[in-house]
């Protein structure tokens, strides 16, 4: 420090210093001597929370003070893999990646981190627009992390290896990914996600989503749940795209789920009650309460609270107009919850079908073009409702009429519903459709509308 040296590189990895050794280097890290520091290996070091604590301060001053002199820290390594950072570790770095803002490379795997810390990390990995490589294998993301990732992936351009193998994905969080993999990330190479809980439908989302990926040179769908006529019907989608030799091998996939298995994240906060009309639910709030999620006229509120025909019938012409101005559409899983209490009413009877598909017309045509929709979320939850997928959330399901089918075939036929999710809900509907054997005609009549749609 006292010689004026500037370092590039600081590679501690596989030294038991723990906290204290973080303690021991704070001084280092914070002077002029780490201004030019471009990669930070800490691998295997026992740093703990308290210790990821510390250097996240550490790098933040030496970002904040380089800056000040003129030569903003540049850091593009980060390596700290098997450090038990935890939530409260991870977000603490993210503050300081966020202010850093030119990572290239990062490696956190195995630090048990759960969706809080990844999704902190999500936020500040999109401040960080040259991210190349992203290792964060071996920690707990479930759906809520995973849809954070994958909303910070749909920005960075430059990816070329991501690593979210054995972080728990699951189903919901890979039709995120896959979402995100359409929208962007034109530069993959790698993509692991094996060792997730991913379904037999899921996987082949994926795989769908990566064929436009000209540079891809691996996809780790291993150990998850496909079963052997899932991992056969994986092989041949990759096949037919010309990318059978980019798939990983299955031998360890974990054969489909038991009938009976849920995918239950039992976190604070996720408690949920059936409402008493329709098999629909509502959010419950930390007070008990349902959650308000529109600025609702009595007369929407009552239609919402106990859906009838006779209540949307009654809302009159003013029922566009109270849908476009009153529901919030911010929340796609909420949207996807009103759009089935309105198909729930559907009848043959042709005012009660007319009012019915406009309105489920005017939701979701205003749903799909708002800027900030998450579409894949609507779908998810669609599908989580009509039982086609299983949620992290315990709820009580909907009970599945052929309104919703009806409604919905119609819906998909429009030009508003994006052919790639037709795609997405085909998936489930081909592999799961059994769970509607109740409304077997309308079933079927939707997955011909869908067919027809991914066709034309």
């Amino acid at each position: 420090m006292t010689s004026g040296a500037q370092i590039t590189e600081l590679d501690l990895s596989d030294n038991a210093f723990g906290p204290d050794g973080v303690k021991g280097i704070e001084t280092l890290l914070r002077s002029p001597v780490c201004y030019t520091l471009r990669e930070l290996r800490l691998n295997n070091c026992g740093m703990g929370i308290e210790g990821g604590m510390i250097l996240a301060s550490a790098l933040s001053e030496c970002y904040q003070q380089s800056r000040a002199a003129g030569f903003p820290l540049k850091l593009k390594v980060f390596v700290a893999g098997r450090n038990r950072l935890e939530n409260d570790g991870a977000t603490s770095l993210a503050h300081a990646f966020k202010s850093i803002g030119s990572l290239e490379m990062v490696h956190m795997p195995q630090n048990g981190i759960n969706y809080p810390g990844i999704t902190a990390l999500a936020t500040a990995f999109q401040h960080n627009p040259n991210l190349r490589v992203l290792n964060l294998n071996d920690n707990t993301f479930t759906k809520r992390g995973a849809v954070a990732m994958a909303q910070a992936l749909r920005d960075l351009r430059n990816v070329q290896v991501i690593n979210f193998g054995d972080c728990l994905v699951r189903s919901e969080g890979a039709i995120a990914i896959a979402a995100a993999l359409r929208e962007g990330l034109p530069v993959l190479r790698e993509l692991n996600l094996s060792f997730g809980e991913i379904s037999e439908a899921a996987a082949l989302v994926v795989a769908k989503a990566v064929r436009d990926k000209v540079e891809l040179v691996k996809l780790d769908l291993n150990g998850n749940c496909l079963g052997e006529d899932g991992c056969e019907a994986l092989k041949e989608a990759m096949e037919s795209m010309n990318l059978g030799g980019v798939l990983a091998s299955l031998s360890e996939d974990e054969g489909e789920p038991d009938e009976d298995e849920d995918e239950c994240d039992t976190s604070e906060g996720d408690e949920e009650e059936q409402n008493c009309v329709n098999g629909t639910k509502d959010h419950v709030n930390g007070e008990g309460s349902p959650s308000k999620v529109y600025l609702c006229s009595p007369d929407l509120l009552s239609f919402l609270h106990s859906p009838t025909s006779e209540k949307l019938l009654n809302l009159g012409a003013k029922r566009t107009h109270l849908i476009e101005k009153q529901v919030n559409f911010s929340d796609a899983a909420k949207i996807a919850e009103i759009f089935l209490q309105i198909s729930s009413v559907y009848k043959e009877d042709p005012d009660v079908k007319q009012v019915v598909l406009e309105t489920t017309d005017t939701l979701l045509r205003k749903a799909f073009s708002s800027l900030h929709f998450q579409i894949n979320i609507f779908i998810t939850s669609l599908m989580v409702n009509l039982g086609l997928l299983k949620g992290e959330v315990k709820f009580k399901k909907v009970s599945v009429l052929p309104g919703h089918l009806i409604v919905l075939e119609h819906c998909v036929g429009q030009d508003y519903f994006p052919v790639d999710q037709a795609d997405v809900l085909e998936a489930f509907l081909s592999r799961n459709g059994k769970v509607l054997e109740s409304c077997s005609s309308a079933r079927d009549a939707l997955r011909t509308t869908l067919e027809k749609r991914i066709a034309a």
